[in-house]
């Protein structure tokens, strides 16, 4: 199975994509998974200028989307929502709405946070938002609560739980990527 996975957060040591970098690290042999960092190259979505070619950095998003099995987006929390980054890219991803490379893709959230809620108001978001463009969003929560913490110096997380939850995760993916296949076999 191939993911891409997506942190939310542009920020150069961001909580979220340090989260994902562990899994590509942890990840289990026969998952493959790719961290895709381009958010901050993803122009601001403006109907005029989506047009073909799309613009590069949105033809590279939508291509890396288009060639995974699955999708994972780990975001941090802003006002209680998702950051206007991912928003974007999520935007430009979902069009056109016809064609969308979200169409039926599996997709799975997941967020880590300073605060002790670990973003589960934007995971809710996100999800909401990934539904709306026709993706098949897996219905499993994992969030990691004062992140700031939750990581050694290494970059891998320091608890059991966390472990659990994130291969939580990559099961309820691979169960959805199955299911998609069948259905595509039927």
């Amino acid at each position: 199975m191939r993911i891409v996975a997506i942190p939310g957060s542009v920020r150069a040591d961001s909580l979220n994509a340090r989260l994902l970098r562990h899994l590509v690290e942890q990840a289990p042999p026969d998952v493959e998974v790719e961290l895709w960092d381009g958010l901050k190259s993803i122009p601001p979505y403006d109907e005029d200028d989506d047009v073909e070619p799309a613009p590069p950095p949105v033809a590279e998003l939508r291509a890396v989307i288009d060639a995974a099995d699955a999708v994972l987006v780990a975001t941090p929390e802003y006002n209680h929502s998702i950051p206007g980054v991912l928003k974007n890219a999520l935007d430009w991803a979902s069009r056109p709405r016809a064609e969308t490379v979200l169409a039926n893709k599996p997709v799975a959230v997941t967020g880590a946070s300073t605060g002790r809620f670990g973003a589960v108001w934007a995971q809710a978001e996100a999800r909401k938002v990934l539904a709306a463009s026709g993706a098949r969003v897996v219905d499993t929560d994992f969030a990691v609560a004062l992140a700031d913490e939750a990581f050694d110096e290494t970059g891998r997380l320091t608890t059991t739980d966390h472990e659990v939850g994130l291969l939580r995760v990559l099961d309820a993916l691979e169960s959805e990527v199955a299911a998609r296949e069948e259905l595509a076999v039927a």
